[in-house]
């Protein structure tokens, strides 16, 4: 319990001083933060209920190593909740992984006859996935669950969700070329996620190493 405590302290923290734009060591005085927006305040509110929701879920041991993260990604990871409301209390990383691939596959298959709406539509659904039962730390390997490890995320995060909704507003705008484009920053983050984190999948430890 202490453990929690400590990281959404932490996380609180950072989002503190974002709302009320202070940086680390900022010596602004305490009565900024009675001057922050209410509706900033709130949504910082909001960001630490969905972590505290995720945190209860979590094991001991990966408590522990969730403590330890830097700030910047504690606050990357609240961040990551608050973009996401559509959170599930069953599915697992690998279904909503399957939802992804899903509109992705409906993205290229738009994009092949030149249908914008449905590009746009699926490409949206990517950007806004589901996220899945105790957010994204539970199904990472746990020594994967570092600092160092997890900061590629934001970079990963730019080129698949940012990707997708570039990707969206060019299709809309019956711009395919771009689209097309887009679509490939996209893939590139998707496969730069997987090789880091994930490698080959479904390989199996009886088989020799080829």
């Amino acid at each position: 319990m202490r453990q929690r405590f400590l990281l959404l302290s932490a996380v609180a923290a950072c989002a503190a001083s974002v709302v009320i734009g202070l940086v680390p060591g900022s010596t602004a005085p305490a009565r900024a933060q009675a001057n922050a927006p209410t509706a900033d305040m709130a949504e910082m509110r909001r960001g630490m209920e969905l972590m505290q929701k995720q945190m209860a879920l979590m094991t001991p041991d990966l408590v522990e190593k969730a403590n330890a993260l830097s700030p910047q990604i504690k606050q990357f990871l609240m961040k990551v909740a608050l973009k996401h409301p559509r959170q599930s209390d069953r599915l697992t990383l690998r279904q909503v992984m399957q939802e992804i691939l899903a509109d992705y596959q409906a993205v290229g298959a738009a994009i092949a006859v030149d249908n914008g709406e449905l590009a746009a539509d699926a490409a949206r659904r990517i950007a806004n996935h589901r996220l899945p039962r105790g957010g994204m730390l539970p199904y990472l390997p746990i020594e994967m669950v570092t600092t160092q490890a997890l900061s590629v995320l934001p970079a990963m995060e730019d080129a698949v969700e940012g990707g997708a909704r570039q990707l969206a507003a060019a299709a809309e705008k019956g711009d395919m070329v771009a689209a097309a484009q887009h679509f490939g920053t996209v893939t590139s983050g998707c496969v730069a996620c997987h090789a880091h984190f994930r490698g080959q999948p479904g390989t199996s430890p009886r088989l020799r190493a080829p």
